[in-house]
């Protein structure tokens, strides 16, 4: 079953603060991380993620979160190549594949990249981790983007302004990317899920 984006940052967290200590965050450190008023906000996202199949609990435990490998029906999708978070790369195409569960595409054309460098990791996209993207040429602001910018793939954040297109890291130690008039630039599609390797 598809997450919505909501979920999916939800459960990137959840991966990702495992990843770090070894153990699951609690209900009051998601509702922390993400500025929710109460914890019952915590427990319907829970719920939604146990229901479709990515989290197993056990009840009155408050670090009993347990990530699920899912893999039946798995969708073959092209691994196109790289793409970086934090200065744009030169795209370095693959001719791989990779399996992905279905509920993380979200229609149309799909591929995946390995995204490299840590500009998106307040978003729960690190280095090593592979980005499922939804091949289209625009987006609306706020929508995580892959993107090439004179001939170099990127991964933002997309945000229309005024004065023309910024591409924000979510990293507040990395500073966005203004596209100046005249550059080459093209969207390639926005990321709709993420696959972490765990070693």
């Amino acid at each position: 079953m598809s997450l919505t984006p909501k979920q999916q940052r939800l459960l990137s967290f959840i991966q990702s603060y495992r990843e770090d200590k070894g153990y699951a965050p609690s209900q009051a450190e998601i509702a922390r991380h993400f500025r929710f008023r109460s914890l019952g906000t915590v427990q319907n996202y829970l719920k939604a993620l146990e229901g479709k199949g990515y989290l197993a609990r056990r009840k009155n435990l408050s670090r009993s979160l347990q990530l699920m490998e899912i893999h039946p029906n798995s969708v073959r999708i092209p691994l196109a190549g790289r793409v970086a978070a934090g200065a744009p790369i030169e795209a370095i195409e693959q001719q791989e594949t990779v399996d992905v569960p279905p509920a993380l595409l979200r229609g149309g054309t799909n591929f995946a990249l390995e995204v490299k460098g840590e500009s998106m990791i307040d978003e729960g996209i690190r280095d090593g981790d592979l980005v499922i993207v939804r091949k289209q040429n625009n987006a609306e602001n706020g929508q995580i983007v892959v993107a090439m910018l004179d001939g170099e793939a990127t991964v933002k954040t997309f945000h229309r302004r005024r004065d023309g297109i910024e591409l924000v890291p979510a990293n507040i130690t990395m500073q966005p990317i203004h596209v100046e008039s005249g550059q080459g630039f093209q969207i390639l599609g926005i990321v709709v899920g993420l696959i972490r390797k765990y070693s």
